[in-house]
């Protein structure tokens, strides 16, 4: 699937050809439709499965009670943001040619990892209500996913700094209402 992610991020996912996906391959277009009924299904299975593979990796953080979930989630986040760019680009820009039912499958499963390190927030910064927390978490993941954009600082200080830019987003001092 990266390779079709890779296509998607480059090309654009109307502009890619089962054909294209297949010649990266290294295999026929019509090889691919004997595990994929069409391209709208590659892209939904795609993303479905990024997303339900984040969601039980921070379940699994979570669940482990380790004192350093947090830093866990954020070190995940950014080690899957840095290292799978494309599978990024291709959720934010061509999610809507999903087909009806993963787009829902791929925004509840969002939903469930987003309720997950607002769980583990509140447990570092209980003085943090839900709304609070919601927003500091969708913040932070905003800025974690925007390493597709973030230019070619090389992987490792990438990683280095948005763990680091993330930690102080989250557990930053929040007053107001």
């Amino acid at each position: 699937m990266s390779i079709a992610a890779a296509a998607f991020a480059e090309q654009g996912f109307s502009s890619t050809t089962m054909d294209d996906i297949g010649q990266r391959a290294g295999v026929s277009g019509p090889a691919l439709y004997h595990h994929f009924a069409s391209k709208e299904a590659l892209l939904g299975e795609m993303l479905v499965d990024v997303s339900e593979r984040l969601l039980n990796g921070a379940q699994l953080i979570r669940d482990s009670g380790a004192a350093d979930a947090l830093r866990c989630l954020v070190a995940a986040h950014c080690a899957f943001a840095v290292a799978e760019p494309s599978l990024i680009t291709v959720q934010f820009r061509d999610l809507v040619n999903a087909s009806a039912e993963d787009r829902d499958t791929v925004r509840k499963t969002q939903s469930r990892y987003v309720r997950v390190w607002v769980e583990v927030l509140q447990a570092v910064r209980p003085e943090l209500d839900r709304r609070r927390a919601t927003a500091a978490v969708l913040a932070v993941l905003g800025l974690m996913n925007s390493t597709p954009f973030s230019g070619s600082l090389g992987r490792v200080p990438l990683t280095q700094l948005l763990e680091q830019m993330s930690m102080a987003g989250l557990t930053a001092f929040i007053d107001g209402d």
